[in-house]
């Protein structure tokens, strides 16, 4: 019997990971690791490059929409890479009856949500499919940025060492709690709101103040889980964290326990987690904390050898758990 795509292959777990690296990348000759964005050397230059496809449901959602959604993704996917966004393209497939109104909106947003993080939309295309063709509205955004040389190591993790200290920049599920409840077919309202938003203005002000980051990712699907389980495979380096020092506000906790989630595991928007040298994380956290999508930032765990165990949550109540990619899909299309 064929194979078929499921839902699972877009959750950003391991079928996500066995999709990409096994399919995509080995007959597109991608160079490993893959990263959010591509990093190609020109003559005197070097360009990051990233592109992304919006397919959220619903569209508009507590903190944000589809179109803020897409520059932010974009913008972040660049800004991890060290680079400084520049330009966007914008792309739009949308189905015949989609209201007008509701389409200015999405792109009012986002031309706002472009200039607050200093980068231009600057071509795109539009097609139109039939009725229940596409679900409303997707959108896919390609981004380009500059990249000064110093910071070209910060997605392959090349300089990441035992001794480094894991950071995130702020609490952890608030996109996908957010998007959850925004669906009205689930029966439940939430006060979270997504933490959808540009970061590369605080990103930048930690790489200019000359701290020793060696490691940089947005997190976004599969969650800080999937990431740290990327950086693992990277390095080879194993890592504690500790689950106390994860931040995770409240109500987003609360409706974790309630539906079963592991926050670890749950999509963001708006954070990132950095690998630095331990002498440097004060100053982090400090620049982190200087900004409102960075006020509780947090240490929360350690890189400590090769090979020695894998990824271990030391739990609030003492005991050790294995953190792994997850196996299947929490929550489809929240991003």
């Amino acid at each position: 019997m064929n194979k078929v795509i499921t839902l699972n292959h877009g959750s950003g777990g391991r079928q996500s990971h066995d999709l990409i690296g096994g399919l995509f990348a080995g007959r597109f000759g991608m160079d490993k690791p893959l990263t959010d964005s591509a990093v190609l050397p020109g003559e005197g230059y070097i360009l990051a490059f990233t592109t992304d496809s919006y397919v959220v449901e619903p569209l508009f959602f507590p903190g944000g929409n589809i179109g803020k959604l897409a520059v932010c993704g974009t913008v972040n996917d660049l800004a991890v890479s060290g680079a400084v966004p520049l330009y966007i393209s914008a792309a739009f497939i949308m189905e015949e009856g989609f209201g007008f109104q509701e389409l200015e909106l999405i792109v009012d947003t986002m031309a706002d949500e472009a200039k607050r993080a200093g980068v231009r939309i600057v071509t795109g295309d539009t097609k139109v499919v039939g009725r229940g063709k596409c679900d409303r509205l997707f959108i896919t955004t390609s981004g380009t940025g500059s990249l000064k040389s110093s910071f070209a190591h910060l997605s392959s993790a090349v300089r990441v060492r035992s001794g480094d200290d894991v950071i995130v920049s702020g609490p952890l599920g608030n996109h996908a709690i957010a998007v959850l409840g925004a669906r009205n077919n689930l029966g439940f309202s939430s006060p979270v709101e997504s933490d959808c938003a540009c970061l590369n203005h605080m990103i930048k002000d930690v790489l200019d103040s000359g701290a020793d980051v060696h490691f940089m990712r947005d997190l976004t699907r599969g969650g800080l889980a999937s990431v740290l389980h990327e950086l693992w495979v990277m390095t080879g380096y194993c890592m504690v964290i500790q689950e106390k020092s994860v931040p995770v506000d409240e109500p987003v906790r609360g409706l974790c326990e309630v539906l079963g989630f592991d926050p670890l595991y749950l999509a963001n928007e708006g954070k990132i987690v950095l690998i630095a040298d331990e002498n440097d994380s004060p100053k982090i956290i400090d620049i982190l904390q200087s900004h409102l999508s960075g006020k509780n930032a947090s240490v929360i765990g350690k890189i400590t050898g090769k090979k020695t165990g894998g990824i271990i949550i030391e739990t609030s109540g003492g005991g050790r758990r294995m953190l792994d990619l997850p196996s299947g899909i929490q929550l489809p299309r929240i991003c």
